[in-house]
């Protein structure tokens, strides 16, 4: 596996991936209807391309293969984490994070966590400040606003 940056090629996939992900992985902890609010297949391309060009973003690969991407502003907010259905457990979610945090000269770090990765950013020395409902197409989703310090 290796890191590389994002290119804007990459989008369609890491949408598709986002999307895959959410209705796979996170459907341990959500509703049916809750993963179509939070993850409805129609990706605004544009908006996130220039999203993922103003952020650090990294796309984790293998043999051609996006296996998985993050990206972090440069407060230290962890924005997007998704890991591929099929390469889950891997590390390639411990990678994304490392390099990011490491790239990143903050005195604390942020994200707004799923319950599905809660424990993930808890192993990582990350707390939860709070938590909280957002609401996405009129349907309430409960995750964690969640800090590392530095």
């Amino acid at each position: 596996m290796e890191l590389r940056l994002y290119r804007s090629e990459d989008c369609p996939a890491l949408a598709q991936i986002f999307y895959d992900t959410v209705h796979t992985v996170n459907a341990r902890d959500y509703t049916p209807e809750q993963l179509d609010a939070w993850a409805d297949g129609h990706v605004d391309l544009d908006a996130w391309n220039t999203s993922f060009l103003a952020h650090h973003t990294l796309v984790a690969e293998e043999n051609g293969e996006i296996l998985g991407f993050a990206d972090m502003d440069g407060a230290g907010y962890l924005d997007r984490l998704y890991v591929h259905k099929d390469h889950q457990g891997r590390g390639v979610a411990t990678a994304l994070c490392s390099t990011l945090e490491a790239a990143c000269p903050v005195k604390n770090f942020t994200t707004h966590a799923s319950l599905t990765a809660r424990p993930f950013f808890e192993s990582r020395g990350y707390q939860v400040l709070r938590r909280q409902t957002v609401v996405r197409h009129g349907i309430s989703l409960e995750n964690f606003v969640m800090e590392k310090r530095n």
